[in-house]
Parts: C-alpha cells; structure tokens; sequence
C-alpha cells in the first residue's frame, strides 16, 4: 500500500504526464492498431488550452514519487464538460486509482461550474465501461465511428458547487 498519494494538475507537456501518455499510447495501438508513435502524436497534438484553466485540466496522481495515474477533461460547452486520457499505469491497476481519478476530476469540473460531465470510451475497453457504468456515469446512444466501430458515449450530472468559478 502506499505512503503518499498527491495530485498534481499540469500542463500535458509537464514530465509528470510523459510515462502516463506514453504508456497510454501503447495500450490505445495495441486496441485499435495505429503505431504507438502515432497515437502518442494524438494525444499530445492538442492546444495547450484544451486541458488547461479556465476550462481545461490534467491532472497526475504520484504514488510514492512516481505517476501513476491521471485523466483530464477539457470544455464540450458551457455546461459541460468532455472527460478525456483517463489512465492508470498497468503496474498499478485493481487499486482504485481509476475512480479516484473520475472522482478528482469531477470535484474539479464542478469547482469549475460544470454541471454535467460527457465521455466517450472505445469498443475495446470493457474495463472503461464498467468502470463509468459504476461510477454512476449514464450510458448515451452509440455512435458509429468509421475507423473504430461503435463508441460508448456517456454522461453524469453533477451537483451544483455554490462557490463554482464559471467556466
């Protein structure tokens, strides 16, 4: 069990997020197929803004000194927001960290002023799907995505924060 558990919110070119991202692209090429490196250039190729405040954040969770998990989420609209890169490192999964970092996530979006959270999830990660199904997440109607078939769409509505900075 660990000693130390932090949360560090960062920009996705901070070194914290690097093993995470990296790892993350592994998984997604082996799912999906694409080389890692091109799947690593996706997840990086998006404006630093998307994940950063006002209406953004990435978020690492260290163990001990070392990243271990971490999830972002970025503005869908002015209500909502689109929870993105959920991750824990595969030397460290069956811990909890997954909810922990939904549940990071959402108190954060919530500080933000958003009042519902929406995701998609791959047809290859059964793991995902039940992880937001008992999170109390909702699931949508599928959409068709060409070059992966069916994705899982989902929502949750938070509760409203009284002292929520709009976002």
């Amino acid at each position: 069990m660990s000693m130390s558990r932090s949360v560090f919110h960062v920009g996705q070119h901070d070194p914290l997020a690097a093993p995470l991202l990296a790892e993350l692209a592994i998984e997604y090429s082996s799912r999906y197929g694409r080389t890692p490196g091109e799947v690593h250039a996706d997840l990086i190729g998006y404006s630093a803004g998307h994940f950063a405040p006002p209406h953004g954040d990435l978020l690492i969770v260290v163990e001990d000194g070392e990243p271990v998990a971490g999830g972002a989420f970025q503005r869908f609209d002015a209500n909502t927001a689109e929870l993105k890169r959920i991750w824990t490192s595969s030397a460290h999964r069956r811990k909890g960290l997954g909810r922990f970092v939904l549940e990071q996530l959402e108190a954060e979006a919530a500080r933000r002023g958003y009042t519902r959270i929406y995701l998609t999830t791959g047809p290859r990660q059964p793991e995902a799907v039940a992880l937001y199904t008992a999170a109390g997440y909702t699931a949508l109607p599928r959409d068709v995505v060409k070059s992966v078939g069916y994705v899982h769409p989902f929502e949750k509505l938070l509760a409203v924060d009284s002292e929520a900075i709009p976002a």
